[in-house]
């Protein structure tokens, strides 16, 4: 007897065409590719991809990201976030991991790994200045730097 399996729900690619524009807060569930031009927040739970022709213009909360475009503004990212030879990030990068082509230009800063629950929750409710838990004796800040690479 043979089994009826349901199909596997292909993974959807929204999309952001090359001469459309949009202004405010786009939430995607699925991956959102930007070819164009975005004014505000996009947030997506899996991956946000800025195409070298796109650009955003505010901020970008993602699973993971690819960026080959411009982007003015900050980015979080959960997982990896890829900078394309081609990327131009003017802003604050946060994510767990960096890969950047040699050409791609950063100017902000950028904030690596992952933090250590205790020491998240000293940063996030600011208890170093209470004494329960002093922020130097927590865990080690992740590494932070500042990059600008000229053309």
């Amino acid at each position: 007897m043979a089994k009826n399996f349901a199909p596997a729900t292909p993974s959807q690619i929204n999309l952001i065409a090359a001469g459309t524009h949009v202004e405010g807060t786009l939430n995607a569930k699925d991956d959102t590719r930007v070819s164009g031009s975005l004014k505000g927040i996009l947030r997506v739970e899996g991956k946000a991809i800025i195409a070298q022709e796109g650009s955003v213009e505010g901020e970008i909360h993602a699973n993971d990201a690819d960026v080959a475009g411009r982007l003015i503004g900050d980015i979080h990212v959960n997982g990896r976030l890829v900078l394309k030879e081609t990327a131009r990030i003017q802003g604050n990068i946060r994510t767990a991991r960096l890969i950047v082509e040699e050409g791609a230009i950063i100017d902000g800063t950028c904030h690596m790994g992952q933090l250590d629950k205790s020491r998240a929750d000293v940063l996030k409710n600011g208890m170093a200045g209470n004494g329960s838990v002093s922020a130097d004796k927590a865990t080690p800040k992740p590494s932070a730097f500042s990059l600008l690479s000229g053309e």
